[in-house]
């Protein structure tokens, strides 16, 4: 689909399981400022039977944080207020460990990879079925 925007992409994508299999049910935060990629990612999610909880921002993303306790989060790098980098920083300093996928239109360094240590990074555009698969791949620890 040469020439569409992830967006674009994502709304042609199902979104609907097309197989029914025994994954893990995750809550997910979703923390990105566009509202349309935001909310197709979202409805992809809720379609596997996950719990979605969505931020637009860094302030949203660590309230959310405060208030609840997810599985994983899917996290866009270049926020309105805070950068990506600075809401896992942040988290660190509360303690917070949280699985992370890195979501990103902007080329990710090594040495953030080797920083922080993401589960996955996935630059934008991408397509909807490989975030599908990462999450599918996450096993949830007790």
């Amino acid at each position: 689909m040469e020439g569409t925007t992830s967006v674009e992409r994502a709304e042609a994508e199902t979104d609907r399981p097309e197989e029914t299999t025994t994954r893990p049910v995750l809550q997910i935060l979703l923390v990105e400022d566009e509202a349309t990629l935001r909310q197709v990612i979202a409805r992809n999610l809720s379609a596997y039977g996950h719990t979605v909880l969505q931020a637009a921002t860094g302030a949203d993303a660590l309230y959310e944080l405060a208030a609840h306790e997810p599985d994983l989060i899917l996290l866009d790098i270049n926020l309105p207020d805070l950068t990506g980098w600075e809401v896992l920083r942040l988290m660190r300093g509360r303690g917070q460990v949280v699985p992370t996928v890195v979501i990103s239109a902007v080329r990710v360094s090594q040495a953030r990879i080797e920083e922080f240590q993401p589960l996955a990074y996935l630059p934008k555009p991408f397509p909807l079925e490989s975030l599908l698969r990462v999450v599918g791949d996450i096993h949830v620890h007790d």
